[in-house]
């Protein structure tokens, strides 16, 4: 015999049991302010009862809104980074009962101003540009008719709002530190010169030593984002700067590159130089002889910070500007403790 198909729970059910109106009911459910809270609550209680489970689509026909959010992304194989802005960016929707549609530019103009266009036909309600740099680029919002909000990227356009890591900060954290143990003779390596990342970095690196009263080791040596950059850099330098006690790494991967090299050199890990890397990627970081003091990019809340900023300008509150989140740094066994003289 087949199985009659059990009929679905409407919203007249619900307002029948709680004994108001459709349209009472409806605002109840969508937390409108002209409800009482203990109609409110009966309404949320039949709904309960009877297992209601909203039709979303029909409600974002009704309201306008068909909350969901597109995030667009240029890099999603750079997964270090972008990923956990997304994870983060995901949460916050969750709470709030948001749903996100992920498209993958690539990186490809074209492919981009078609995601554009296809996430707009979805009718998403804002969208977030996540970048994989924390650098500046050109600005979409002129394209997009709906709010938009950029992160762990910079918008080229002041009146958009831009969520991104504060790099300096970071890098003062990590230089203080250093000085902060007794040492003396920092020398800095990080990557590629071109990235803004790198030479905000360097800058504050070479800020603090100034504020201390302390000589920077050389000037900073500008290489690849990588373990072999590391060694080959920590080599050049011991090789001019024998006497370098700390080095602080624009990357977890060239730290760790670093640390290999001054093995190889003789030089042990705190006790004759410290160091420290930067973004804390603790598949490197934890696995580091000895494991590797880092600054933290909280990237994930960067991702949810970018949803705090859109929920605003949907609820007409835009923000504009660059919001600079702070940092954190994870101290690990690579830099050890203040040196007795």
């Amino acid at each position: 015999m087949a199985r009659q198909r059990t009929q679905a729970v409407t919203l007249t059910d619900v307002a029948r049991l709680a004994g108001v109106s459709v349209a009472t009911a409806s605002k109840a459910l969508n937390a409108r302010g002209e409800v009482a809270p203990a109609t409110r609550q009966r309404v949320q209680a039949a709904a309960d009862e009877l297992k209601f489970s909203p039709n979303i689509l029909a409600r974002g026909l009704i309201s306008g809104n068909t909350r969901t959010i597109g995030l667009l992304t240029d890099e999603l194989s750079a997964a270090r980074f972008t990923i956990p802005v997304l994870l983060g960016a995901e949460n916050a929707l969750g709470d709030e009962q948001m749903s996100v549609l992920l498209c993958d530019a690539r990186g490809d103009a074209i492919r981009r101003r078609h995601y554009i266009r296809t996430l707009l036909a979805r009718q998403v309600d804002g969208f977030i540009i996540l970048g994989d740099a924390n650098d500046v680029r050109p600005s979409l919002t002129r394209d997009i008719p709906v709010p938009v909000v950029y992160v762990y990227c910079e918008s080229d356009d002041p009146a958009d709002v831009s969520i991104v890591a504060d790099d300096a900060g970071g890098a003062r954290l990590a230089a203080r530190h250093l000085v902060s143990l007794g040492r003396r003779r920092i020398a800095h390596i990080t990557g590629d010169h071109g990235y803004r990342a790198a030479r905000d970095r360097a800058a504050a690196w070479a800020e603090v030593m100034i504020d201390s009263g302390l000589t920077p080791v050389g000037e900073p040596l500008f290489g690849q984002w990588s373990q072999r950059w590391g060694r080959h850099a920590a080599a050049m330098l011991l090789s001019t700067h024998p006497d370098v006690d700390a080095i602080f790494c624009g990357s977890d991967q060239i730290a760790y590159g670093v640390t290999e090299a001054l093995h190889d050199l003789g030089r042990s890990v705190p006790d004759d130089v410290a160091v420290v890397g930067y973004d804390n990627w603790e598949v490197i970081a934890a696995e580091c002889r000895p494991p590797l003091t880092t600054v933290d990019l909280n990237l994930e809340q960067l991702g949810a910070a970018a949803v705090k900023h859109l929920f605003a300008a949907l609820d007409g509150a835009p923000a504009s500007g660059v919001v600079r989140m702070p940092t954190r740094l994870i101290v690990r066994e690579s830099t050890g403790v203040a040196r007795r003289s």
